[in-house]
C-alpha cells in the first residue's frame, strides 16, 4: 500500500491509499479519485516529503519534519483551514474514528508488537522460518511495497487522531 498527499483544483488537501503508483495513476485516468471535501475529480498529487528507508540493517529513526528548524529566510507554509463538515459527514467522521481506534486496539491487544523488525518477521512468517501469528509493528513505505511484492499482504494500521492536543 502506498498513500499519496492529494490536491484537488479548489485547493483542498487529503491523503488516499492505493495498492501501486500505477493503481493511482489508473484510477485516476478513469476518473475515480475524488475530492472527499467537494468531489472534484480534477486532482493532483500534492508535495509531500519521502520516507526513505536505508538498506539493510543501517535503519535509520524516522525524521520528524516538522520539528527541524527552520532557516530564517524560508516563509512559513500555510494551509487553509479544511471546510466546515455537515451534521451528517461529521457524524460519518466520527464513526470512522471510532472504527480505527477500535480496529488499532484490536490489533494491539491480539497481536505482538514485533516493532521495526517488522518486514523481517512478516517474511519469516511467511515462508514458515517461525510460528505464525498476528503482528504489527513499523515499516517503511518501501520494505511495505517490498511485502506486497513477494506475495505477504500487510495493511497499514490507521492511527487515530489525537484530540488531547
Amino acid at each position: 500500500m502506498i498513500v499519496f498527499d492529494l490536491k484537488c483544483s479548489d485547493g483542498h488537501l487529503f491523503e488516499s491509499w492505493f495498492r501501486s503508483s500505477s493503481a493511482y495513476e489508473e484510477q485516476k485516468t478513469a476518473g475515480l479519485v475524488e475530492c472527499p471535501y467537494c468531489g472534484s475529480v480534477e486532482v493532483e498529487k500534492a508535495p509531500m516529503a519521502p520516507n526513505v528507508a536505508a538498506k539493510g540493517n543501517q535503519r535509520s529513526e524516522p525524521v520528524n519534519i516538522a520539528a527541524q528548524p527552520q532557516p530564517e529566510e524560508t516563509p512559513a507554509k500555510a494551509v487553509a483551514p479544511a471546510p466546515k463538515l455537515s451534521p451528517e459527514l461529521k457524524e460519518l467522521a466520527e464513526k470512522a474514528a471510532s472504527a480505527m481506534a477500535e480496529l488499532q486496539s484490536h490489533v494491539e491487544k491480539n497481536c505482538e508488537d514485533v516493532g521495526k523488525e517488522f518486514a523481517e518477521e512478516a517474511r519469516k512468517i511467511h515462508y514458515g522460518e517461525t510460528e505464525e501469528r498476528g503482528i504489527y509493528g513499523e515499516s517503511s513505505l518501501e520494505e511495505a511495497q517490498e511485502l506486497l511484492e513477494e506475495g505477504i499482504d500487510v495493511m497499514p494500521l490507521p492511527g487515530t487522531r489525537r484530540t488531547d492536543a
